[in-house]
């Protein structure tokens, strides 16, 4: 790997660019093996920490346009995926949630997206990748 000084790298939107087309490209085939979509994912994700009180929490913590999170939140509902329940303290409200099979689905894609993330990672030493998670994590 190039040592980067000055001038002499990519700007760091051209390097998270190519990797993130690079992570894209081995998630698609994922994504399409277990029949969901990468929005669908990020809600199964986004819920998979718990049940969230409004569409819009859910849309802003996965950074989806709310509007656009509808018929993907209705696809995922008709498949048995998540549920959306009245909140009983406000009956306006629903309570969004993932099923045992949204649940299931969602590990099992996590796993094989790790799976390849593991791969993509593979040339990287244990303290490169370490610091490479971390300074990942902060910066996003």
């Amino acid at each position: 790997m190039a040592e980067y000084e000055g001038d002499e790298r990519a700007d760091l939107g051209v390097l998270v660019m190519r990797l993130g087309r690079r992570l894209l490209d081995m998630e698609q085939p994922i994504l399409a093996r277990h029949g969901v979509s990468m929005w669908g994912y990020a809600v199964l994700c986004g819920l998979a920490g718990g049940p969230m009180r409004t569409q819009a929490a859910l849309a802003a913590s996965i950074g989806a346009d709310k509007t656009r999170l509808i018929p993907i939140l209705d696809g995922l509902q008709e498949r048995g995926l998540i549920e959306r329940e009245p909140d009983p303290a406000d009956r306006r409200v629903r309570l969004l949630g993932l099923t045992s099979d949204g649940r299931r689905l969602q590990l099992a894609v996590q796993a094989d997206v790790r799976a390849g993330e593991e791969e993509l990672l593979g040339d990287l030493t244990t303290e490169d990748r370490a610091a490479f998670l971390r300074a990942l994590d902060a910066l996003s």
